[in-house]
């Protein structure tokens, strides 16, 4: 049975400084979890806003642009592998997001945050379920996110083809998890994460073949997109 669609989120908030923040990559095992603030202008509306999961990847690209062009203020924040590691999963999109809020050149009076819960931060905010699909501001930043970090996997499928970054984005998929049982863990690879602990005990790192032990516990990476 197919669950009933939410209805449209109303905010609390009515004024312009409006800021929308969705993260893109806690489920991957590679690179780094990338976060998007965007504050729209309603002066420049921006048509087919929607979460970036369900537009093709041609439109993602025509709208990215549009955003930047026509966003009164836009900013992307991130966490890279191996603060992953250090701080886990969580807290480093906690983070991410934070700085791309931090980084907006238009500091926000509110803001809505794609999930359950908002970081623990000082500007007023609430967290909105499904928030990509009901927010166009958090759709318009998970859009950014998505289409900024689809990028930098195809810039690393450049560097390491083999492991089919360009296709899978980094997640555990089957083509994935053969390749690093096959040829080990590269620098970029999340070392907390099960998967990438498993290939380094196997196969060691790509670039050094060191099975280093690790300083940190291991993340548990299921059931988060």
């Amino acid at each position: 049975m197919s669950k009933s669609p939410l209805p449209p989120f109303q905010c609390r908030y009515q004024g312009r400084l409006l800021a929308g923040v969705d993260e893109v990559g806690r489920g991957p095992l590679v690179g780094a979890v990338v976060t998007a603030a965007v504050i729209l202008d309603p002066e420049k509306p921006i048509p087919g806003l929607a979460d970036s999961k369900k537009l093709t990847e041609k439109r993602r690209e025509a709208l990215y642009e549009q955003i930047i062009e026509h966003a009164a203020s836009w900013s992307l924040g991130r966490c890279e592998a191996d603060e992953i590691d250090q701080l886990n999963i969580f807290r480093a999109t906690m983070v991410a997001m934070g700085r791309a809020v931090a980084g907006l050149h238009i500091q926000p009076e509110y803001v809505l945050v794609d999930g359950n819960r908002c970081p623990d931060w000082h500007w007023p905010s609430e967290p909105v379920i499904k928030g990509d699909s009901r927010v166009e501001a958090i759709s318009a930043a998970s859009i950014l996110a998505k289409v900024t970090r689809d990028r930098e996997m195809a810039a690393l499928h450049e560097a390491y083809p083999h492991y089919g970054f360009a296709s899978h984005k980094g997640y555990p998929t089957p083509v994935h998890l053969e390749a690093l049982g096959r040829l080990g863990a590269t620098t970029q690879h999340r070392r907390s994460f099960r998967p990438v602990q498993e290939a380094i005990d196997a196969v060691g790192m790509i670039s050094t073949g060191i099975t280093d032990e690790l300083s940190y516990p291991s993340d548990l990476f299921e059931n988060i997109d």
